[in-house]
């Protein structure tokens, strides 16, 4: 089968264009997101890309291969940044830059004008990588992967598995090579770019809606002032993680002692810094996988999965020490902070009522003279 590169190339080019205006006005003008703009930016890229290669049969020839392999290596690298910034990641400068700097460097060391593969080598090899990276950033998440995150992972992989192919045909049959030439040639491989292009652009839009979606569900659940979850992201979150890891670990209610004097001490702003300080306290003292929320006022909630009501005690000591530390730059004396802990069993009751034990212990606390941590019965 005889292809037209070249009015391929016109096509590919017609298809990013129509991909890119559509993408630009139906997801990236009302999200302003940086996953959109990246891949807005790659479909210009590979616009260019294509549009540039046209000049072969031009006196610019000289241009063409360094130029569009650049502008190319560069939309992989777009499509890359914007696999990234799913998992709120910038990306890095030099990745961005490099391959196609080295891609048009290549080319224009190869007698550009003379030699239609000038620099086709590193040009493959830097597809192939960029490519694989995004699919690789696509996958990154484990068992929080979407289905449609998966499959976006796994059609990069497959264009990335193909200019590798390519990579080696290039290689072992040359690029005059019939073989190499019919199967992963420049016509086979624009066709294939559309419809990449196409399939990919569509799948895009759908990650982008999915990742509105979870970025609207975290600020639902997010308390505003100190970013740890609010009190219903907290039940929510916290509900789920003893379905599924069981009833073994403690919990932990925190009350600011006298937070009140605070506010009226200091005005209402070293409240909020008071209460900001303490819940990056929580965040440096406990593990990944605890669970920290705002309750509401100066009162804030921990779940420790599988720790037990000892260790429980010196992670809230740990708190109160970085929350103390904090008052020095704060300008003001933090205040001290009473704890309530209650451990978790198998047979433990459920949410609401080991908060409400909790709260029985903090109390507890409160009336002893504050400062201090209570260790409850567990409540079943």
């Amino acid at each position: 089968m005889n292809l037209d590169t070249e009015s391929l190339r016109v096509a590919f080019a017609v298809v990013a264009l129509t991909l890119a205006v559509l993408f630009y006005f139906a997801d990236f003008r009302s999200t302003r997101s940086p996953y959109s703009a990246w891949w807005c930016v790659s479909l210009a890229l590979f616009l260019a890309g294509s549009a540039t290669f046209l000049l072969e049969e031009t006196p610019y020839r000289w241009l063409a291969n360094p130029l569009g392999n650049a502008l190319l290596v560069g939309g992989a690298a777009a499509i890359w940044a914007s696999a990234r910034s799913l998992r709120a990641v910038p990306a890095t400068g030099w990745m961005l830059a490099g391959g196609p700097a080295f891609s048009a460097l290549a080319a224009a060391m190869d007698s550009p004008a003379t030699n239609p593969f000038a620099g086709d080598l590193v040009f493959l090899v830097m597809m192939s990588l960029m490519l694989g990276l995004a699919a690789r950033e696509l996958a990154l998440g484990g068992s929080e992967v979407s289905r449609l995150r998966k499959s976006t992972a796994i059609a990069a992989a497959a264009v990335s598995s193909f200019y590798l192919c390519r990579l080696l045909a290039f290689i072992i049959d040359g690029p005059r090579g019939s073989w190499y030439n019919t199967y992963v040639g420049s016509a086979p491989t624009t066709l294939m770019g559309m419809a990449f292009l196409s399939v990919a652009s569509f799948s895009m839009f759908a990650l982008s809606s999915e990742n509105q979606t979870k970025i609207l569900r975290t600020a639902a659940a997010q308390d505003g002032l100190t970013g740890l979850l609010n009190r219903a992201g907290f039940l929510d979150a916290a509900g789920d993680r003893l379905r599924v890891d069981g009833n073994h670990g403690a919990l932990v209610l925190a009350d600011l002692d006298h937070f009140k004097s605070i506010n009226d001490n200091h005005g209402h702003a070293a409240g909020d810094t008071a209460l900001k300080a303490f819940a990056g306290a929580c965040r440096a003292a406990v593990r990944s996988g605890d669970l920290a929320g705002r309750m509401g006022g100066e009162e804030f909630v921990l779940l420790l999965p599988g720790v037990s009501a000892l260790k429980a005690q010196a992670i809230a000591a740990d708190i109160s020490d970085r929350f103390e530390a904090a008052g020095a730059g704060a300008g003001f004396t933090m205040p001290t902070v009473s704890y309530g802990i209650i451990p978790i069993e198998e047979d433990a009751a459920d949410l609401e009522q080991l908060i409400a034990a909790a709260d029985i212990a903090l109390y507890m606390a409160k009336s002893l003279g504050r400062n201090r941590s209570i260790i409850g019965a567990s409540y079943t």
